[in-house]
């Protein structure tokens, strides 16, 4: 089974092309930061993974996804390798993404890290003290 499950926020804005042909086809590349769970002093916090979507994931990427922006990704590990203009054999490895989820809203992306500010009294709403809750589900 070739499967793999990657959270992480994405670290350049997507390269993204269209395929040629009678029906294009987008194709997009991008890398997503990934948080390493165990971290030890000297060695980098998160890896790097290289992403490419086709169709219509790599739209929405093209759309939505920006420098900066966590989501989830489902895919699963593609190598190959090609020669580069040296001559050299270069051999690459893809997580190629099939489902893409948003991990947070627009607003909290683009604060990124700033918490919320606190509600002030006139937010909240008063709830009577004698409020019959025996209709209610969780009651």
């Amino acid at each position: 089974m070739n499967k793999t499950e990657l959270i992480g926020r994405v670290v350049r804005d997507a390269d993204v092309r269209y395929s040629q042909g009678d029906k294009p086809m987008a194709i997009a590349r991008t890398s997503l930061a990934v948080d390493r769970k165990f971290k030890q002093e000297g060695q980098p916090t998160a890896d790097f993974i290289n992403c490419i979507a086709f169709g219509k994931i790599a739209e929405v990427i093209e759309k939505y996804v920006v420098k900066g922006t966590k989501i989830a990704v489902v895919g699963h590990i593609q190598t190959g390798s090609y020669t580069n203009k040296d001559g050299q054999k270069v051999y690459t490895t893809d997580v190629v993404i099939d489902e893409l989820e948003f991990c947070e809203s627009r607003s909290s992306q683009q604060s990124n890290s700033q918490p919320a500010p606190a509600p002030n009294d006139a937010e909240w709403m008063n709830i009577p003290d004698n409020l019959d809750d025996s209709s209610l589900p969780f009651n």
